[in-house]
């Protein structure tokens, strides 16, 4: 299998536990992530649904609040593969790193993702600041 990987990353000037309780919660995508305009979690099923209207079904496979670490599997038959994982690293007080990172095959589809996961770290920083000021 040849995996497309791309990984993105921010500092946000808000407390990593912040930045968290809006990433790390499954059912907040819309909120950050840019072209998601429905999102509904039943346990570990996720299905969002972009701007398009295409509706993609999603299995949570970590969702850690102490390691602050979320990832989940894309689960079309477009994928051989999907991975995505968010982390979110305390920087020092007052400061964090929200990593986002994107394996696929096909390879180009991590591409696409990684394009939509770059502007949704900066998203997340924009709201994140903003709540803290």
């Amino acid at each position: 299998m040849a995996l497309g990987a791309i990984r993105h990353h921010v500092v946000i000037d808000a407390p990593a536990d912040a930045v968290w309780a809006l990433a790390g919660d499954p059912s907040r995508l819309t909120e950050w992530f840019p072209g998601i305009i429905d999102c509904r979690v039943d346990g570990t099923a996720r299905t969002i649904t972009t701007s398009t209207g295409l509706t993609l079904p999603e299995t949570i496979l970590v969702n850690d609040p102490v390691l602050r670490r979320f990832q989940y599997e894309i689960t079309l038959p477009m994928f051989s593969f999907h991975r995505g994982t968010i982390d979110v690293l305390e920087f020092d007080f007052g400061r964090c790193v929200a990593v986002y990172a994107t394996e696929a095959d096909p390879r180009a589809m991590a591409m696409l993702i990684g394009a939509g996961a770059a502007r949704a770290l900066e998203i997340l920083k924009h709201t994140c600041e903003k709540e803290q000021h």
